[in-house]
């Protein structure tokens, strides 16, 4: 055993892509988890498949080690990089697992990889106007050092599979694979290796509006639903969306939780500005920022300001909402951080308006930093959060509520003040440590039982 109890195995932490700025929370938790994962002990390498070139992932490695989101020491690895060979041609492993088939296509086109040398090594098909072009089994065609077809493999689940065969082979322990992506997922649920286990990892809400437990299913989804129970374990960040889960479908999907854990910054002082208000999350229309704007005019407290930390497709109707409502002197759009504790220490509170989440980390992350919190209550999240003591839930949509509770928070001292002392405490179900435990013993139930598939 690893400390921490994590079994003796590699981890591989299995991303569809991992570009710094991209993909906003998404791409903080996949890099934190695996940072997690090497601080508390356990064996890891991060896995991505997306076909940029060899540059552009050098680029984002030494990017996220710039940031320290991710640790040199920890592998970064891309399918594409490995799957061309120095002599030309694809890798020998990859060479070894296609076999030769017509290479008639229903594909569009195709799109050439070539190695350093501007020598083909693969060609993927491209399946235009299709949500579903990774279920495809259009063929995927390697090349040899000739330039020449070699064979084929079926589909990018055959070309990830592939892969995943050879890193398993490599591994003289038993493998995890957590994936972090759901397309990936379905590629994966018929991969069968008996030296790996798949623990799958959740990030999104998985309903439609109005977001209640009986709620529509987003349609990405119903095919994950279908095949979940081949997963060696799934881990789901909240509690309440595992429990909405079992009590919908039932099955024999192994269902547990594991959340995304944050860094407890250590106790000091935080430098706090008097009537300040901060938002942080990504400028998206499920986010509402329209809501915050208007419930915090509402408020109307003397002295108070509000900070919109942040960007994404929203920025212009947030900026042109401000404008119009005559705010630009209350209400400032700030743009992207890449220091939300710093925002966080700042401030004397902090509101969301989100109309649902995967877990709200921003939520836990102004908890850690002592700073009250007033949020809708929507699933995912806020609930699992806020119950536990540090700021105050209102119902979703309902902005005149909204304003009430901003409002309560900044006129009343001895409720900021309360609400300031019991959020690290909440806070604290949240940590490093506390997801590592969780995820630790997802891990050993994973490995405990054959593989599923």
């Amino acid at each position: 055993m690893g400390i921490e109890g994590f079994p003796d195995a590699a981890f591989l932490v299995l991303s569809s892509r991992l570009v710094p700025g991209l993909d906003g929370g998404y791409t903080i938790a996949t890099a934190a988890r695996a940072r997690q994962l090497a601080e508390h002990g356990a064996d890891v390498q991060v896995l991505t498949v997306d076909p940029a070139d060899a540059a552009a992932h050098a680029a984002h490695r030494a990017e996220f080690a710039r940031l320290g989101m991710l640790p040199a020491g920890i592998p970064l690895r891309n399918l594409f990089d490995e799957a061309s060979a120095p002599e030309g041609g694809a890798a020998g492993w990859l060479r070894a697992a296609s076999t030769p088939a017509s290479t008639e296509s229903t594909a569009d086109s195709y799109r050439e990889l070539t190695d350093a040398e501007g020598r083909p090594c693969l060609a993927l098909p491209v399946i235009q106007g299709n949500p579903d072009w990774h279920l495809s089994t259009a063929p995927v065609r390697v090349y040899d050092e000739h330039g020449d077809v070699i064979g084929t493999l079926p589909g990018f689940g055959g070309l990830y599979r592939a892969w995943l065969d050879q890193l398993v082979e490599q591994s003289a322990r038993p493998v995890v694979v957590i994936c972090e992506s759901r397309q990936l997922g379905e590629l994966l649920a018929e991969w069968s290796n008996p030296g790996a286990r798949i623990v799958h990892a959740i990030h999104t809400m998985h309903l439609e509006p109005p977001y209640t437990a009986d709620a529509p299913l987003n349609a990405l989804w119903s095919r994950w639903f279908a095949v979940s129970d081949r997963f060696d374990a799934v881990i789901w960040p909240t509690p309440a969306q595992r429990d909405d889960v079992q009590a919908r479908f039932g099955g024999d999907a192994v269902n547990l939780v594991a959340p995304h854990g944050i860094r407890l910054p250590e106790a000091s002082d935080a430098d706090r500005e008097t009537g300040l208000v901060v938002s942080v999350s990504r400028l998206a229309p499920g986010k509402r920022v329209d809501h915050l704007v208007r419930a915090f005019l509402a408020a109307d407290v003397p002295g108070t300001r509000l900070e919109i930390w942040g960007d994404g497709p929203s920025s212009a109707s947030v900026a042109e909402l401000i404008g119009s409502l005559g705010a630009g002197e209350r209400v400032r759009l700030m743009g992207r951080t890449d220091d939300p504790d710093a925002v966080l220490r700042r401030a004397s509170l902090m509101v969301t308006a989100t109309a649902y989440e995967g877990q709200g980390l921003s939520i836990v992350e102004a908890l850690a930093a002592g700073c009250p919190v007033v949020s809708y209550d929507v699933r995912y999240g806020p609930g699992d959060a806020l119950r536990r003591g540090g700021g105050l839930l209102v119902r979703s949509g309902d902005e005149g509520a909204l304003a009430d509770a901003i409002r309560r928070v900044l006129t009343d001292a001895p409720l900021q003040a309360r609400l300031a002392a019991e959020a690290p405490a909440a806070a604290s179900a949240w940590s490093e440590d506390a997801a590592m435990a969780a995820l630790a013993s997802a891990t050993r139930t994973a490995l405990a039982s054959p593989p599923r598939r």
